[in-house]
C-alpha cells in the first residue's frame, strides 16, 4: 500500500522483468562484465581488504574515509542483479562480503573500518568532513537490497544493531549529539529501513536528520570548537555546500555539492510521503523548481561547477567545463521517482527519464568497463573514460541503478496501474484488488510505438494511466485495434474500464528530430540548438565528421533524417543531413582577420546519441551546435 502521501506504489524489482533491445543487453553486460569487474577492482584497492581491519600504523594502502560505501553499492547493485538472475557463485560472493562486514561491528553495534582501524578515538568528532554517516547510509540500503532479494537477514540484522547504535547517538533528547551528516544519504537509507522493518524507529531518526539540518547553533561549528579549531577558516563556512545554511524547510535554493543536495531532497521526500509533512513536501516542491528551471542541463544532468562539485547560480550551465557528475545524476533520478511517487505528475517522470537516457547512461562506456565521473556537454577531445577513479562513487553507483532500472518502469495504486517508462517486457501489478499482468513490446527509445496487453486474473475495473512524454507533440491510441479517447491527466493518458484477459493498447508516439533551444540567460547556448529524438539527446563526435565539429554551423531549414545505424555500437538511430563549417583559409593565417574573409563550406554532419560517446575514437564532442 502507498505510503500516507504517496500517490502510488513502484512495483517491485522481481515484479518487472525487462526483455527488450535497449535496457536488456546493458542490464546484461552490467551483469556480466561490469558487476565482476568492480568487485575485482575493489578488491584490488584494498576497498575490501580494509574490512579484514588488518591495516597497522605505517603501513602502505591506509584505508580511506569512505571505502565501505564503494563496497556497500557493489553490495547493492549485486543484490538487485541476483534478484532478477539468481547466480549460485554471485550469491556466495556476497555471504563472503557481508561475513566480513559483520566481522567488523564493534560490541555497541558500531560498524565503520577507517574509524575501527584508523581513527579509533575519532568516532562521531567531524560529521562534517568524514562520511560516517554517508557509509552508514550506503551499508543500510545495500542490507535492504539484500534482503529483498535473498530473504536473509544476515546484513540486515548487522545493520539494524548499526541503525541502533546510531539512534542512540544522535537526537534531541539529553546526552545525544545534535549532529547530522555533512554528506546526506543516511536519511533516504533509514526511511528504506524502516519499510523493509516496520520498526518506526528508524523512520524517527531519519526526520531528525532531517529536522536538525541547518538550525543554530550550527553544529559544525559546534564539533569544530571542540575539535580546537576555527570553524570560520572552513574552505565552505557558509555551509550552502552542505545544503546546511537553513533549516530545509527554509530552503528555496539548490546549492552546494550537487550530489549531497539532490540525496538530501530525496531523503526529504521520504520522509514527506511517510510522515505526510505538508511543510516538507512545499521545500521539496520548491527545490524541484529551481533545478528544473535554472539548473538543469539538456541531458538530464546537474552540477555545473568542478570547484566543490556543486551548483552555479541559476542558468549557469557551461558545456565544456561542465561537471554533471554522473552520481549527481542518478541522483536527480532518485530526487524525481520519488516525487512521482507522491504527486503521480509526469513531469517528474518526464526528468527521470531524461536523466536515465542521458546524463546517467553516458556515465558508462558500451563496453560495461569504464567509465565517466564528470559528463561535460563538450570536449576538445582530451576527455575519457577511466577504468577506476580514485573516489570511486560513480562506477558501482551506476552499476547499482542499472540493475534496478526496473523498479522505475511502473507504480500501482489501489484503483491505477502506472507505466512511466517504455520498456519491453513483463509486469505484474496488484490493482483493484487483482493480480494484473502487463506485457510490453516496444523498440522505444528507437521508435514511439508501443503495444501493451493487460491481462487481469479475473475482469477488474481499473485506470491504465500511460505516460505521454513531454517531448511528444502529437500521439495516437487504439484499444483493441479501435481508436479510443483518453484525457491527459497530469501528463498520463487515463483509459478507465473494466479489463478483460488480453485487452491491447497501443500508444504512437510522433517521434521527429527536434532542435532544442535554451533559455536566453543560458550564455553558453545563445544562438545554438541541441538535437533531441524522443528521450535522446544527440552529440557531434569527431570520429563520425569530416568537418571539425566545433567549427560546425547548421542552417534552421536544414533537413534532418534518423536512421538506425545496426553497425554502430550495438544499433542506434543516428541523425544526418546538411550543415556547414566555417573555414580558416580567408585569414591567412593571421589569429584575427575582416569578418568577410571567413568562408563556409557545405557539409554532411552525422549526430549519435550523446550517452553513446568516447567509446570509439579520440576527438572532440558537442552538444550545442551553432546557428547558422
Amino acid at each position: 500500500m502507498p505510503a500516507p502521501m504517496r500517490k502510488m506504489q513502484p512495483l517491485a524489482l522481481t515484479d518487472v522483468r525487462i526483455a527488450d533491445a535497449f535496457w536488456a543487453p546493458r542490464i546484461q553486460v552490467n551483469r556480466t562484465v561490469t558487476i565482476p569487474r568492480e568487485y575485482e577492482l575493489c578488491k584490488s584497492t584494498g576497498r575490501i581488504d580494509a574490512l579484514k581491519l588488518q591495516w597497522k600504523p605505517g603501513l602502505p594502502d591506509r584505508p580511506h574515509q569512505f571505502y565501505d560505501s564503494d563496497v556497500a553499492k557493489w553490495i547493492e547493485a549485486a543484490s538487485y542483479s541476483l534478484a532478477t538472475h539468481p547466480e549460485a557463485e554471485l550469491d556466495k560472493l556476497l555471504d563472503e562480503v557481508i561475513a566480513l562486514i559483520a566481522s567488523c561491528q564493534r560490541p555497541d553495534g558500531y560498524l565503520n573500518s577507517y574509524f575501527t582501524c584508523v581513527d579509533p578515538d575519532k568516532r562521531w568528532t567531524n560529521l562534517r568532513d568524514m562520511h560516517e554517516l554517508y557509509c552508514a547510509g550506503h551499508l543500510i540500503e545495500a542490507a535492504v537490497a539484500h534482503f529483498q532479494a535473498t530473504g536473509k537477514r544476515s546484513l540486515l540484522d548487522v545493520l539494524c544493531r548499526y541503525a541502533d547504535h546510531i539512534d542512540s547517538v544522535f537526537g534531541v533528547e539529553e546526552g545525544k549529539k545534535r549532529g547530522y551528516c555533512g554528506h546526506e544519504e543516511v536519511e533516504l537509507a533509514l526511511v528504506k529501513l524502516y519499510r523493509a522493518t516496520g520498526n518506526e524507529r528508524y523512520l524517527r531518526l531519519a526526520k531528525y536528520f532531517i529536522d536538525e539540518r541547518g538550525r543554530q547553533p550550527h553544529y559544525f561549528d559546534v564539533e569544530a570548537q571542540a575539535r580546537g579549531e576555527d570553524p570560520k577558516k572552513h574552505r565552505a563556512a557558509d555551509y550552502r555546500y552542505f545544503q546546511a545554511h537553513l533549516p530545509v524547510r527554509e530552503q528555496a535554493e539548490v546549492v552546494g555539492h550537487a550530489v549531497r543536495a539532490m540525496y538530501l531532497y530525496s531523503g526529504m521526500a521520504d520522509v514527506a510521503a511517510e510522515t505526510g509533512d505538508q511543510t516538507l513536501l512545499m521545500a521539496c516542491r520548491r527545490l524541484w523548481g529551481d533545478t528544473t528551471k535554472h539548473k538543469l542541463y539538456v541531458t538530464g544532468a546537474v552540477g555545473a561547477r568542478h570547484h566543490g562539485e556543486a551548483f552555479g547560480e541559476a542558468f549557469e550551465l557551461p558545456n565544456e567545463s561542465a561537471y554533471a557528475e554522473t552520481c549527481a545524476n542518478i541522483a536527480l533520478a532518485f530526487f524525481a521517482h520519488r516525487m512521482l511517487q507522491l504527486e503521480a505528475d509526469a513531469k517528474y517522470a518526464d526528468v527521470m527519464e531524461r536523466a536515465m537516457y542521458n546524463g546517467v547512461l553516458s556515465g558508462v562506456g558500451a563496453d560495461g568497463r569504464k567509465f565517466f565521473y564528470v559528463n561535460p556537454l563538450a570536449s576538445a577531445g582530451g576527455h575519457h573514460r577511466q577504468d577506476w577513479f580514485g573516489c570511486a562513487c560513480c562506477p558501482p553507483n551506476i552499476a547499482r541503478l542499472l540493475a534496478s532500472v526496473g523498479m522505475y518502469v511502473y507504480s500501482a495504486s489501489e484503483s491505477a496501474a502506472y507505466v512511466h517508462l517504455y520498456v519491453g517486457g513483463q509486469a505484474k501489478a496488484h490493482v483493484a484488488g487483482k493480480t494484473v499482468a502487463l506485457t510490453q513490446e516496444t523498440n522505444y527509445p528507437w521508435d514511439g510505438d508501443v503495444r501493451i496487453t493487460v491481462r487481469p486474473e479475473a475482469p477488474a475495473k481499473f485506470d491504465l494511466m500511460l505516460r505521454v512524454p513531454g517531448w511528444c507533440r502529437k500521439h495516437k491510441l487504439t484499444l483493441n485495434g479501435e481508436p479510443v479517447k483518453a484525457p491527459v491527466v497530469k501528463g498520463y493518458a487515463r483509459i478507465r474500464r473494466t479489463w478483460n484477459d488480453g485487452d491491447a493498447v497501443e500508444l504512437s508516439m510522433s517521434m521527429p528530430v527536434e532542435r532544442v533551444s535554451a533559455h536566453p540567460s543560458v550564455a553558453d547556448d545563445i544562438g545554438r540548438v541541441a538535437l533531441q529524438r524522443g528521450p535522446i539527446v544527440y552529440c557531434l563526435e569527431q570520429c563520425d565528421n569530416k568537418a571539425p565539429v566545433r567549427a560546425v554551423l547548421l542552417p534552421d531549414r536544414a533537413r534532418l533524417r534518423a536512421r538506425f545505424d545496426r553497425r554502430l555500437l550495438g544499433g542506434c538511430v543516428v541523425v544526418e543531413g546538411g550543415a556547414l563549417a566555417v573555414s580558416p583559409a580567408g585569414c591567412g593565417g593571421e589569429l584575427y582577420c575582416d569578418a568577410g574573409c571567413l568562408t563556409t563550406k557545405r557539409v554532411r554532419i552525422k549526430a549519435i546519441p550523446y550517452f553513446l560517446w568516447d567509446n570509439r575514437k579520440p576527438g572532440a564532442m558537442t552538444v550545442w551546435i551553432p546557428r547558422a
